[in-house]
């Protein structure tokens, strides 16, 4: 079902657009494009000039800006943003109340969960340092209301623990916890791929 709301867009098949969620916001050289089985759901806003693959679906009150790439069988949570000029790979899952910064690439089969805050802005208002989003390579998981500083690379498989923040790179297969954020060997429990589903 499409809705009113929806303005320059370039779609798939089987897509649903609640009927108050915003497709295609703003004068963009490039329309939306959204793969097959989309689902965006009410109170979220995708903009113009947002490329986006198949089995995308988001949560209520989401938001997706301009120069954005997004793969296959992502899941935007409630109130997630992602603020632009952003990579993001396929089967991911940001959960709810996520933030994205621009200049910022994920990796596929990534986890980031409730609450995590990415930064891209080293000091804020201070000076015109420029903007650099963390790089969250392929399998990494990031846990609850962790925060990444600008710049930072979490490795392939390293897992962020709840609550910490990240200051400095994290190595591939590695923990990262506490704050400042110190790492550590993986556990055994951890070790492997995320399980997304």
């Amino acid at each position: 079902m499409m809705s009113e709301t929806v303005r320059d867009v370039v779609h798939g098949d089987d897509c649903t657009i609640d009927a108050d969620a915003t497709v295609g916001y703003g004068e963009f050289a490039e329309p939306t494009r959204l793969g097959d089985d989309a689902t965006i759901r009410a109170g979220s806003t995708v903009y113009g000039d947002v490329t986006i693959g198949d089995e995308f679906a988001t949560g209520h009150d989401v938001l997706v800006r301009e120069e954005t790439t997004i793969g296959d069988d992502v899941l935007v949570g409630t109130k997630t943003v992602i603020d632009g000029r952003t990579t993001i790979g396929s089967h991911v899952s940001l959960q709810t109340n996520v933030y994205v910064p621009t200049d910022t690439v994920i990796g596929s089969n990534v986890f980031v969960g409730p609450g995590a805050v990415l930064t891209n802005d080293e000091y804020p208002i201070r000076t015109d340092a420029g903007l650099e989003g963390p790089t969250i390579e392929d399998g990494a998981s990031i846990g609850a209301n962790a925060t990444l500083l600008p710049g930072v690379t979490i490795g392939e498989n390293a897992f962020v623990a709840a609550g910490a923040v990240v200051t400095d790179d994290v190595p591939a297969d590695s923990l990262a916890v506490g704050t400042p954020a110190t790492v550590q060997p993986l556990p055994d429990p951890l070790e492997g791929e995320n399980q997304i589903a």
